[in-house]
């Protein structure tokens, strides 16, 4: 069996979770980034697998069965009013993460992908696997949260550890700290999470603080990376390449499972960082040489955040898959920064439906942004954060 250098993940049903019209979590994303990476010529269907949606076995791997009843009941299309009743003891019919039609199916959808992503790489299938769909990190074992109803990344460690025993790195980059994985497997020392984000001080959910470290035999195998409100590129790049490597190469992983939020961008309207698009293609680059110095190449990525879905989460997101694959492309972006343009039938296909101007570049031009005031103070502080993140390494 020759394995494949990366495989594609992904269930139609995904397009399904959509909260509703109004709401910042949109599926359009996901059409976005896959039509920008065809437009591109970097992904064919014979890369793409469809996975089988989760069943109650693999949601109670990490989930409560009072819990995935109420979401099922939740998901009807005029749910009975006792359920209804309950709803928000679980976390669901709120202002974040109000209950749809279907929210169960499609949620079941994307939390099967990221386990078959997980399997397919454990069995030599493949040595990359992209789950766009997945990365709801929020969900927790006996609620929803922050737009996520099934924690798929938490339930693909949790099938990763019953399956195969196997030392899981779990990395978030989201600007939301990704609490629901974290207090998962906080007392495991076989799961290591690392999570770099805007700072709980000002920002959903409100932890990830460097004194998180795990508990009880899973002491010192969490690590927060949390940074200033306006951190740039520089400051993010210096905390996330530094601290990664270390922690990395400290806990020798089975598996990295990094989960690709791209809300740190300057124009993501739910957070205060203010990156460009070039935090999203080196990143990504930097897991996939974590990937083959310490987990033997086995790489899982997964989607998760980000709300300007027009101009920042496409190229985001297909920087993720350009990267795994090795793609051609890079040489150009890389070689021509903000000079290598966007496929122009992708841009004029979607300028009508965006309410704002499509990007030509996949990389930012930042020589007209405004400097941040306080730059030197935040890069400080977020140093000094970062040495005490990495103190024990």
């Amino acid at each position: 069996m020759k394995t494949a250098n990366a495989v594609f993940v992904h269930h139609p049903d995904a397009m399904r979770y959509r909260f509703n019209d109004h709401h910042p979590f949109s599926p359009m994303r996901l059409e976005l980034a896959i039509d920008l990476l065809r437009a591109s010529s970097a992904l064919d269907d014979r890369q793409i697998v469809m996975p089988a949606s989760a069943d109650d076995e693999l949601l109670c791997l990490l989930h409560r069965s009072d819990y995935i009843q109420a979401v099922r009941q939740l998901s009807a299309d005029e749910p009975l009013p006792q359920w209804y009743s309950q709803a928000q003891q679980y976390g669901l019919q709120t202002e974040d993460t109000p209950c749809f039609p279907g929210m169960h199916e499609a949620a079941a959808a994307i939390a099967g992908g990221s386990v078959h992503a997980a399997d397919a790489i454990m069995q030599g299938k493949t040595q990359h696997a992209f789950h766009m769909a997945g990365g709801l990190h929020h969900a927790f074992p006996d609620r929803g949260a922050g737009f996520c109803v099934y924690n798929d990344a938490a339930i693909a460690i949790a099938w990763l550890r019953q399956r195969y025993q196997a030392r899981v790195l779990y990395i978030d980059t989201d600007v939301h700290h990704g609490d629901g994985v974290q207090w998962a497997f906080y007392t495991d020392p076989a799961v290591c999470t690392y999570s770099i984000h805007e700072t709980g001080k000002f920002l959903f959910p409100g932890t990830g603080y460097v004194h998180e470290r795990g508990n009880a035999e899973g002491f010192g195998s969490c690590y927060n990376m949390p940074v200033e409100p306006y951190t740039e590129d520089d400051s993010w790049l210096e905390c996330f390449s530094e601290s990664i490597a270390r922690v990395a190469a400290a806990f020798k992983p089975d598996i990295i499972i990094s989960q690709h939020g791209c809300d740190a961008h300057a124009l993501d309207p739910l957070s205060h960082i203010h990156c460009s698009m070039r935090i999203y293609r080196e990143m990504p680059a930097i897991i996939h040489r974590l990937a083959h110095e310490h987990a033997g190449g086995r790489w899982l990525a997964v989607g998760g955040g980000g709300y300007d879905i027009w101009r920042v989460v496409p190229r985001a997101w297909a920087l993720v898959w350009l990267e795994m694959t090795d793609h051609p492309l890079l040489g150009e972006i890389d070689g021509r920064g903000f000079a290598a343009t966007l496929p122009a039938p992708w841009r004029e296909r979607w300028q009508a439906l965006s309410p704002d101007l499509l990007p030509e570049s996949w990389l930012d031009d930042t020589s007209s942004w405004a400097p941040m005031p306080r730059r030197d103070i935040i890069t400080e502080q977020n140093r000094a954060i970062k040495a005490i993140a990495i103190q024990d390494l």
